[in-house]
């Protein structure tokens, strides 16, 4: 499947899953050194069609496509900039993990297995005003490690060296943040022992490639 369609694809995954309503969030995929598809403002992700899909380069420039920029595209380019095995970027509002975030906690924690092993650590970025350089600046300090974080009062971010992962790893912190609320409603977490958690850590940097 093309980066393109692909990309259509998993902006319909999102939407159907509930991570996104109306006009919300925007998703991209790097399909050079220097060019990026990224989903265009104003449309909704249930509704996206290729001709949706803006081509841009690493200095926002719209290089093919209708429609103006999402706003948030500083997301995308700055986690691209930072990391070379980041190739897919996808921002979400999943209603539990942006509770979480809204109630101002990030995911750091021992408390789930799989989380450990795909996700790692997610931290909580400081608010920054969307479309501003403070919502990149909030993220400078953990983008270097992370594969999610969670954006203070506004929603999710996920990173993958392909698209599907970085939508998988969305679709893995809402599971989670799911999980997380339904077990403090019957009395609270518990977290994994510590020598039990030093083992996933070590299966989490030798099969999965995810530190701390």
């Amino acid at each position: 499947m093309s980066p393109l369609k692909e990309l259509v694809e998993i902006c319909h995954r999102v939407y159907e899953k509930g991570f996104v309503a109306a006009y919300d969030g925007n998703l991209s995929v790097k399909i050079s050194n220097n060019k990026y598809l990224i989903t265009r403002s104003g449309v909704c992700k249930g509704e996206v069609s290729e001709d949706d899909i803006l081509e841009i380069d690493s200095s926002g420039k719209i290089l093919n496509g209708k429609g103006e920029i999402t706003t948030e595209a500083k997301i995308h380019l700055f986690a691209y900039s930072k990391r070379k095995n980041i190739n897919a970027v996808v921002h979400c509002h999943p209603v539990y993990a942006t509770g979480f975030a809204t109630f101002g906690e990030g995911f750091t924690k021992y408390i789930f297995p799989e989380v450990i092993l795909t996700l790692g650590k997610v931290p909580l970025c400081e608010y920054g005003t969307p479309s501003t350089e403070e919502l990149t600046l909030s993220m400078e300090p953990y983008i270097k490690d992370s594969w999610a974080l969670l954006l203070k009062n506004h929603g999710a971010v996920t990173f993958g060296n392909t698209l599907k992962e970085a939508y998988f790893k969305m679709e893995k912190l809402e599971q989670s943040a799911k999980i997380l609320f339904v077990a403090r409603m019957l009395g609270g977490e518990k977290e994994i022992p510590a020598e039990k958690v030093m083992e996933l850590l070590g299966i989490a940097k030798t099969v999965y490639g995810i530190e701390k």
